[in-house]
């Protein structure tokens, strides 16, 4: 399992998730932040415009109070074939992004990463929704509770109204 909550989660900062090395990450690290968590695929149709774009909104507001969280994800079609560092090495020379890229996970399924499990329940979750592909977005805010969620084809830069009234930029 990649991530792993305490017993009753009450935001995203009571999970443990494991970096592209297979490192432990307290999300606790990142309280006081407002994080977009995406799970990600090198080789989507979608691929290129979502890292341009997300690349773009990091740059505007990593300093601002915003955090990305990509976590890789093969369940759509195999776009996501690579070993960990295959991965990360591909995001930061293709694309030179500078968030943080995590160790691949599922986010559907009985295999799902309880941090996407949270995730689906805290948005959508009366239905428990899948995420339908790869790129799926979620928002949440700085006291680590998802206050959006967004499909796969939604442009990252369609967020940023809803980035900067979390940040506090009115």
């Amino acid at each position: 399992m990649t991530t792993q909550p305490t017993n009753h989660p009450k935001s995203v900062y009571d999970f443990t998730v494991k970096d592209a090395k297979g490192d432990d990450v307290d999300l606790a690290t990142y309280k006081g932040k407002v994080l977009l968590i995406v799970n990600v695929a090198s080789k989507c149709g979608m691929t290129n415009s979502n890292y341009v774009e997300l690349n773009q909104l990091y740059k505007e507001y990593k300093d601002k109070g915003l955090e990305i969280l990509a976590f890789p994800c093969n369940q759509f079609g195999e776009e996501e074939p690579g070993r960990n560092d295959q991965i990360k090495e591909f995001v930061c020379t293709r694309f030179k992004s500078e968030f943080p890229i995590f160790n691949k996970i599922e986010v559907n399924g009985d295999d799902s990463a309880p941090l996407y499990k949270f995730l689906k329940s805290a948005k959508w979750g009366i239905f428990g929704d899948d995420i339908q592909w790869n790129f799926a977005k979620f928002l949440v805010d700085k006291d680590g509770q998802v206050t959006d969620r967004y499909y796969p084809t939604t442009s990252p830069l369609s967020l940023e109204r809803d980035i900067r009234k979390l940040v506090g930029i009115v």
